[in-house]
């Protein structure tokens, strides 16, 4: 079962939105809070705009007892295992309680009752197993919450359940339920919750005979209960009971009932109920079958205001208490019938103002609005909702309970089989009854205006307008004649006979109408119009005639917005309109399914539709020939057959969506319809049996699962022709044999096969013996071929086997000499790099510190370390400088500077690192303002972080003060940097340059075999080996030659790498550099007396795709011992516009060195590139290179940690003591957030920056290759000072496994450091701005403070007002204002200076 939710968000006919639910409805109900849906599997909350907020499964395990009372039930979920399903019969929200009432049965037919959240019916309040309300899904069952007033407790709230009681209704559990039930609604009352004792007992109310409750509500005081009883022998009646008390007992036995008699007395059934919104008197609307049954039904209204006098009416039907004897039911009479129409199934009743509107629901899915006044007299109806197929309304109509201006209308299929599913849908309608005025309308005519010649139908138009009628024509009715019996005297010179309708054939059509329509009948031959009118239509509609023979006529059936049966009369010149037939409109057409889904491309395949409402279908579409309509060949309610259009437009495989026709309108089908080529006959063998010959004809097979009965087939022999009768199809994948019989032939043999199939022939001529005898050659050859085929198989598996065992022989073998070399390179690693470096190339102090300072912007760090001229525009701006400077000193003044502008959102993190570097410079004479500038900073960032996260405190650099605790940091520490750690950092950068140019490294990439980082590993390189060269240089013009130099090289390296490791070691045996730069020389080889040129790239290069080679040695064929000249390259020309490779933009896109180009290219030149190569078997490079520099890494980190004389820095001492007192100040007791601020502060900020960059310390250039094994050491060096412990697997990174052992080591060494400066004694503060004075005095003059003081300028000036607002906002004296100002006033007076 399913059911269907959809929302019509406005009244008028917009579209509906839908929700598609498992399930067939069970129950509705609405509240304040929302829509709560219960189905066969589900419970669902919506919003009031059907939105669903949440969804509660109805399974879950019932656990077995001795008896079924103590069977219990526990809700599981969707995915859990269940044995039993909750049906819910009653669901009630208590809004008032904030819950919601569930009740039903479980699957051992014994009653459960839940109290679930109202807001969330996930969460279970309560539950009990006990019978409230019916025990099976019942409409002739009630339930409802009322309220009574009790003295003293106040109000008091139950449950009231009328159960329609059946005879073949057991339960296996035992209840005390009656018809009539009050059952407890809270677990505070007497007995507790459900509990049908209110402490004085229980009372129910039973029923005699078959009671089918139908409606009940609380209205005041007074309770009110609807039903149709009907005794045994005795037509239906309408019981009304009246129920009031004070109690329980008193509610139950004050039962009063009355008889509701419909417009034509007894036997009336109620279908359903609305109580009419208003004062007394109580008045109530209901929808009465008249007949007993759906079909002839009315709307009624009653007064059921209850007797005053409060006498005791007889009740046959109910008990207790017992009717008296002779005593008869009181009556009703309706007040008024307000409403005819067949098929109506509920009602809802509105008012507003003087008006009510009911909205009455239909048997086949529609929804009327009928307006009625004070009088009970009605407006036109208007048909607001209409389903297209025939969904019956739900009895009920519910009234949203929030704003009252949306009703919640259930729909659910009429036509309902077991084997169906039953689609259930939910409209909401949007009422606007404040914005629509429910007034008859006054339409005004000009009666001057409505002229022609005088005719009879012109002199009604007259009249009908309420204007008079004269000889002269139309006029006002003070002027004229205005009776209609005029016009009927006016003679028109002819007599017109009276028409008679006999049938109108179709006389039952879709909503859509119908085109064609035949209307036969007698004297018809002076009808001009066919009028409809419908019990609905407040304006009938006109349809024109033509083809009228005066027997019969043809017209159009219009189409109209309702279903039912609507009256046709036949219009006369006259205007007179003349018979009384009828037309019933029902539903649209809809079709389900199409058999067969495919058909040939020639067409006339016989197409079954299936469906509903199929009868008035006119033609059928196909979406590929739109404007070609195929007419049905026969058709019913429920299918459709006809032939299927041709496509041979659309060759092979395609679809198309098939539609049906209706009037004007056109529907489309739910499924397309496949076109396959027409099916392929080869051909046919005969056999004769007795006297009969039986056929099998041969067909490719394919998807158009053709019948039997979908072909015709004859056998022709001369000029005869022998129907042949089929009888059976097989099927294979490949072939299709249809057999059938020729009775009684005297033929065997047929010299053609008739085979025709929708309105084709196909002609098969028999297989012939020749192709037969083929076949046969045919058949004995094909063991020959798979004999000779298995040989040259197995010889060639024989050869491919063994090239793959060569393969994985070689492959082996390569893979152990890799993995072998790997180790002996580590076992016997050699400790052979250079420590004696000679003089070390430290940078002075100002370019050491303008590197720190300004690491990206170069124009920066030139202007602030160039020298400054003297003259008169200097001299100007010195002043104004020296006014900025000291404003600068003024500690409120810089503090309220800083803050303004980082706090603008356009002040970037840039920004913010110059500004402190400015700063810095600015600032550089006086380090001690500058100290005290930090921490008055540093605590303010201390503050705003204190709240947040501690531990990420100078994690980054974010703020101005961090970046000016790196350049604290940078100039206190330079010191130490040059005397006591310079000479590690270089000799450990010096190892490791010297240990990648022991192997391979390829140009282009730049990754070498020897590394620390895996991502810069040469691990495709190819076999290589070493070489020594005897480089000679050219001192003269004439060919001089200077005594040879001894230089290592690879065979794999290219000529410029080669060029490089001959001009390093020149540097390195006599200490000053060669005096021709590298791009300025060329080499030549010595070979066989003679010198050869090598260039990177010529003629004899190696060329891949559109990729070239690099030139190596191995390439020129340079053996060991080799002689290589140097030659100067400035009097030759130079090989490209760039002077080197290197130059090209796209130089890795058309060079390759010693990784292959991905391109694919015949390599058998050179197999040794076809080798496999694993970057696993070469990660030892990795050991091996961590092995050979070890040693001068361990000497560093213990510099940098180290206690010279048990004492550590000025600064760093003087900084971690004021993190201390931080820390105290700020409560901070976790010794974790302390260890982090020194960390991040120190080695983080200020080593891994010099460790990373020894191109800041060193007069050196730094490769990419060497960042990034510098980086694998930063790595290593930050772990040490990590307090977490970090798992490492064989998935971990080989950074982090690089340096695993060392690091706990390490660790140790770390903490005993920061133990030790915690324990050194304190520095005076008169002892640190000694040490400050002395750095300043050290480096005076070496930064150009006129230019930082400058570039500071352009901040202030930028942001003015904001400082100026920081400024006031801080309190600061009005003379540090008027300062700033006179700053601005005396750098705008500067109008010969250029500010670049």
């Amino acid at each position: 079962m399913i059911l269907l939710l959809a929302l019509l968000s406005v009244l008028w006919g917009q579209q509906a939105r839908c929700l598609l639910f498992d399930g067939d409805i069970r129950h509705l109900a609405v509240a304040t809070s929302g829509v709560y849906v219960a189905t066969d599997t589900k419970l669902y909350q919506l919003s009031h705009d059907l939105t669903l907020v949440r969804s509660l499964s109805q399974r879950g395990i019932l656990t077995a007892a001795d008896q079924p009372e103590n069977e219990q039930f526990h809700r599981v979920s969707e995915t859990d295992v269940w044995n039993a399903t909750f049906s819910v019969n009653m669901l009630l929200p208590f809004v008032a309680n904030k819950s919601v009432f569930s009740c039903g049965v479980t699957d051992n037919q014994c009653g459960y009752c839940e109290v679930l959240d109202l807001h969330d019916i996930s969460k279970l309040l309560y539950r009990e197993h006990i019978q409230v309300g019916p025990l099976r899904r019942s409409s002739g069952s009630v339930g409802f919450l009322l309220d009574v007033k009790m003295i003293p407790t106040g109000i008091e709230t139950y449950i009231l359940t009328a159960v329609q009681q059946r005879k073949d209704e057991t339960s296996r559990c035992r209840s005390d339920s009656g018809a009539i039930n009050l059952h407890n609604a809270k677990q505070g009352q007497s007995g507790g919750i459900f509990s049908l004792n209110d402490g004085l007992g229980k009372y129910v109310i039973e029923s005699q005979g078959g009671v089918e409750f139908v409606d009940g509500f609380q209205i005041s005081s007074v309770i009110y209960l609807l039903s149709n009883v009907l005794p045994q022998g005795e037509s239906n009646r309408v019981r009304l009971l009246w129920l009031e008390g004070e109690t329980k007992t008193k509610i139950m036995r004050s039962m009063r009932g009355a008889t509701l008699s419909a417009s034509d007395g007894e036997g009336s059934r109620l279908l359903a109920s609305s109580v009419i919104p208003g004062e007394q008197p109580v008045l109530w609307s209901g929808v009465f079958s008249v007949d007993g049954g759906e079909s002839n039904t009315e709307l009624l209204v009653f007064d059921i205001s209850p007797d005053v006098r409060g006498q005791t009416d007889s009740n046959p039907d109910f008990y207790p208490p017992a009717p008296k004897p002779g005593e008869k039911p009181k009556t009703l009479k309706p007040k008024a019938v307000l409403f005819r129409q067949n098929n109506m199934t509920s009602v809802l009743a509105v008012r507003h103002k003087a008006w009510v509107v009911f909205f009455i629901g239909t048997a086949d899915g529609q929804l009327i609005k009928l307006a009625v006044d004070r009088n009970y007299r009605s407006a036109c109806p208007t048909v607001l909702y209409r389903v297209d197929d025939d969904r019956k309304v739900f009895p009920r109509i519910h009234l949203d309970q929030v704003d009252q201006k949306h009703v919640y209308v259930p729909f659910r299929n009429q036509k309902q089989t077991p084997e169906e599913t039953c689609p259930c849908l939910l409209v909401v309608l949007k009422m606007r009854l404040g914005k629509t005025h429910l007034l008859e309308q006054l339409e005004v005519t000009n009666c001057s205006g409505i002229s022609g010649p005088p005719s009879s139908v012109l002199c009604q138009q007259c009249i009908k307008a309420g204007c008079g009628w004269s000889k002269s024509g139309c006029s006002w009715a003070n002027e004229g004649e205005g009776n209609d019996s005029v016009c009927q005297k006016m003679d028109f010179g002819k007599n017109f006979s009276r028409p008679e309708i006999s049938s109108i054939t179709p006389s039952v059509v879709s909503f859509h109408g119908r085109n064609h329509a035949t209307l036969s009948g007698r004297n018809l031959r002076e009808v001009s119009r066919v009028r409809i009118q419908g019990d609905l239509d407040c304006t009938p509609q006109e349809s024109p005639v033509w083809n009228n023979t005066g027997t019969s006529l043809t017209f159009h059936i219009p189409s109209t917005d309702i279903k039912g049966v609507v009256k046709v009369c036949v219009l006369l010149p006259d205007g007179s309109c003349h018979g009384n037939t009828k037309i019933t409109y029902r539903s649209a057409p809809s079709c389900t399914d199409i058999k067969p889904r495919s058909t040939w491309i020639s067409g006339k395949r016989k197409i079954t539709l299936m469906g509903s409402h199929l009868e008035f279908v006119e033609g059928i579409i196909h979406s590929h020939a739109p404007q070609e309509v195929r007419l049905p060949t026969d058709s019913s309610n429920e299918t459709i057959i006809y032939d299927s259009l041709a496509a041979e437009n659309s060759p092979g495989i395609s679809s198309s969506t098939v539609s049906m026709k209706v009037a004007n309108e056109t529907l489309a089908c739910s499924t397309t319809l496949t076109y396959y080529p027409d099916p392929e006959f080869t051909s046919f063998t005969s056999i004769k049996i007795g006297d009969d010959v039986r056929i099998t004809i041969e067909k490719k097979a394919d998807k158009l699962e053709m019948t039997e009965a979908e072909l015709s087939v004859s056998g022709v022999q001369g000029e005869n022709e022998y129907t042949c009768s089929l009888e059976s199809k097989d099927t294979d994948n490949v072939t299709d044999f249809f057999t059938c019989e020729i009775k009684s032939s005297l033929y065997d043999k047929f010299e053609h096969l008739s085979i025709k199939y929708g309105d084709k022939e196909v002609i098969r001529k028999p297989k012939s013996s020749a192709l037969i005898f083929l076949m046969l050659i045919v058949l004995l050859l094909i063991p020959c071929i798979i004999v000779v085929v298995v040989i040259v198989y197995r010889s060639q598996q024989r050869k491919l086997n063994a090239k793959v065992n060569k393969f994985m022989h070689d492959l082996e073998l390569d893979v152990r000499n890799d993995i072998r070399q790997g180790f002996v390179d580590l076992q016997t690693e050699k400790a052979d790099l250079m420590e004696n470096v000679g003089a070390i190339p430290f940078l002075d102090y100002k370019h050491f510190a303008a590197r720190i300072f300004f690491p990206e912007s170069d124009s920066l760090r030139n202007s602030c370390i160039r020298d400054i001229g003297q003259d008169v525009v200097k001299v100007q701006l010195d002043e104004c400088c020296h006014s900025l400077s000291r404003l600068l000193k003024d500690q409120l003044f810089l503090v309220s500077m800083v803050h303004a502008l980082e706090e603008k959102k356009s002040f970037t993190i840039k920004d913010k690192c110059s500004l402190a570097s400015l700063l810095t410079v600015a600032l550089h004479g006086n380090l001690s303002y500058l100290t005290e500038v930090m921490e008055v900073l540093l605590k303010d960032l201390m503050q705003r972080n204190s709240n947040a996260q501690p531990k990420l405190l100078l994690r980054r650099t974010e703020s101005t003060v961090e970046k000016l605790l790196t350049n604290w940091m940078s100039i206190c520490l330079y010191g130490f940097l040059r005397e006591t750690v310079g000479q590690h950092l270089f000799l450990m950068v010096s190892a490791l340059t010297q240990q990648i140019a022991k192997g391979p490294v390829d140009c282009v990439t730049e990754k070498a075999l020897y590394t620390l980082s895996e991502d810069w590993l040469l691990w495709q390189a190819q076999d290589f080996s070493s070489l020594k060269l005897k480089a000679l240089f050219a001192v003269d013009s004439d060919g001089g030659v200077s005594e040879p130099l001894e230089v290592s090289a690879l065979s794999c390296d290219t000529v410029e790498q080669v060029k490089e490791k001959i001009l390093s070691t020149f540097k390195a045996k006599f200490g000053f550099p060669f005096s021709t730069t590298l791009g300025d020389v060329s080499i030549e080889y010595e070979k066989d007396g003679s010198f050869i040129h090598m260039e990177e790239v010529d003629a004899s290069s190696e060329v891949i795709g559109e990729v070239t080679m690099l030139n190596t040695l191995k390439h020129y064929k340079v053996d060991d011992g080799a002689t290589i000249k140097m030659l100067s390259r400035k009097n030759q020309p130079p090989l490209s516009p760039q002077g080197s490779l290197k130059d090209d933009e796209n130089f890795s896109g058309k060079y390759f060195h010693l990784i292959d180009p991905d391109v694919e290219e015949d390599q058998r030149k050179n197999p040794e590139r076809k080798k496999l190569k694993l970057k696993e078997v070469h990660l030892t490079k990795l050991l091996s290179t961590k092995v050979a520099v070890h040693s001068f890494v361990e000497n560093l980190f213990r510099s940098i940690w180290g206690m010279l004389q048990n004492k550590a820095p000025h600064a760093v001492k003087y900084f971690f003591d004021f993190l201390d007192t931080q820390a105290d100040n700020m409560k901070i007791t976790d010794p974790d957030v302390l260890h982090i601020w020194k960390t991040n502060s120190l080695p983080l900020r200020f080593w891994v920056n010099i460790l990373k960059n020894p191109q800041f310390v060193f007069d050196m250039e730094k490769t990419p290759h060497l960042d990034g094994c510098l980086s694998v050491i930063a790595q290593a060096f930050m772990d040490c000072f990590s307090l977490s412990e970090i798992q490492l697997g064989k998935h971990a990174p080989t950074n982090k496994l690089l340096y695993a052992k060392d690091i706990p080591q390490f660790k140790l060494e770390v903490k005993t450091y920061y133990r030790q400066i915690r324990e050194q004694s304190p520095m005076t503060d008169t002892e640190f701005k000694d040490f400050l004075q002395q750095e300043s005095k050290k480096h005076e003059n070496e930064f150009n403070e006129a230019a930082a003081l400058k570039e500071l300028y352009k901040f202030i000036q930028q942001y003015f007002t904001e400082i100026k607002e920081k400024l006031d906002q801080n309190g600061a004296p009005a003379e540090l204002t008027e300062q700033l100002q006179h700053v601005k006033d005396s750098f705008d007076g500067l109008k010969s200076c250029s500010w670049d």
